[in-house]
């Protein structure tokens, strides 16, 4: 189409041509409907239901909502009567429905062109298409009706097909607003599952996690390692150069840790200057060369005022024990890194007390 059709102050629809060029309207129409995330979406009962209504009370035999692509028209919705579903269904989503030889009449557009070979395969004609427009008047595409032959709608018909179009835009901003809100939705939801300070997961998403890999594991049998880490003698570094300094330093081990990780290794920070890592399909060998790599990638960086380390307790899952024996485990590992001098990995196991709580839990 080459031109904008709008709606006047008497409430119909105007073809304008020349008021913009054919690439203006076309890169306009394509930033309106990528806003709206419409094309190629999957179907949705609530076009499908309007033209339904649409075919139903116009008395024809099909309905079609379309969007308006550069090389035609891409079918949102269809509704076909009984003789003519399976033909319906045949037509590609992706098609040429009519050119720009439409015309205004009164505020729905009726075909003057010749019938494209689409709509031949399937022996049925346009009789009218009602614009869908944007709220700034720009139209996006239309409420089309099909019958066996031309014919002129009544102006009953011609009045519900308008207010079924503007329907049909109605929906699609619900659609687009309710897209808006789910999108929202999720980023405060990762907000809240996102420590604020190094931008790495937080306790609340290594819980969920945790469980998530401990169940995977029972039920594949697949080992199933934990790692906690905590940087040494962090409360005299933070008290000694300031709590902006210790915000630094707490940023630049989350990335050195981060970086001594596979894809779908887990790092979260757990809580002050401690981090915990779960490493999925990992078995006690492997895990205490990725928490060596960590130790020695923190030990080895520059930090603004002076050294740091880690250190680090390291466990695996026992399917008998569960969840709450591996997190003592690498606890228990961590304690006695730190008693043996610091900057060490250590392999945790449970107290006798800890294993006989754990078998009872």
């Amino acid at each position: 189409m080459s031109g904008l059709i709008e709606a006047s102050s008497s409430g119909n629809y105007h073809y304008i041509s020349g008021l913009n060029s054919p690439s203006e309207l076309e890169e306009q129409r394509a930033r309106s409907l990528g806003s709206y995330e419409i094309l190629d979406s999957a179907p949705e009962a609530s076009f499908d239901d309007l033209a339904h209504l649409a075919a139903s009370f116009c008395n024809v035999a099909a309905a079609l909502i379309c969007f308006f692509t550069p090389t035609g028209q891409w079918v949102k919705a269809s509704w076909a009567g009984s003789a003519h579903v399976m033909r319906l269904e045949k037509l590609p989503r992706h098609v040429m429905l009519y050119d720009s030889g439409l015309h205004e009449n009164d505020n729905v557009l009726l075909e003057t062109g010749a019938v494209q070979p689409a709509l031949a395969a399937i022996k049925l004609h346009i009789i009218a298409a009602a614009p869908l427009t944007t709220p700034d008047g720009l139209v996006i595409g239309s409420l089309s009706l099909l019958d066996r032959r031309e014919r002129t709608l009544p102006d009953g018909q011609i009045a519900a097909l308008t207010k079924l179009a503007a329907q049909a835009m109605r929906l699609l901003e619900l659609r687009r607003t309710l897209m808006g809100l789910s999108e929202a939705n999720a980023r405060l939801g990762q907000q809240n599952m996102t420590d604020a300070l190094t931008g790495i997961p937080n306790r609340r998403a290594y819980d969920h996690r945790l469980a998530s890999e401990v169940s995977r594991a029972e039920r594949t049998g697949e080992a199933l390692s934990l790692l906690l880490a905590d940087i040494d003698q962090f409360k005299i570094y933070n008290d000694e150069y300031g709590h902006l300094a210790g915000d630094a330093a707490l940023q630049c081990v989350a990335r050195l840790l981060r970086g001594a990780l596979r894809p779908y290794d887990f790092l979260a920070r757990y809580g002050g200057e401690e981090f915990a890592i779960v490493l999925p399909s990992t078995d006690l060998t492997d895990a205490l060369m990725v928490a060596e790599r960590m130790r020695g990638l923190v030990a080895g960086a520059d930090f603004p005022y002076r050294k740091l380390s880690v250190s680090i307790g390291v466990s695996r899952l026992d399917v008998e024990s569960g969840a709450r024996a591996l997190m003592l485990a690498a606890d228990n590992g961590l304690y006695r890194a730190k008693a043996a001098g610091r900057n060490k990995v250590v392999i945790g196991k449970l107290r006798e007390s800890e294993v006989a709580g754990s078998a009872r839990a």
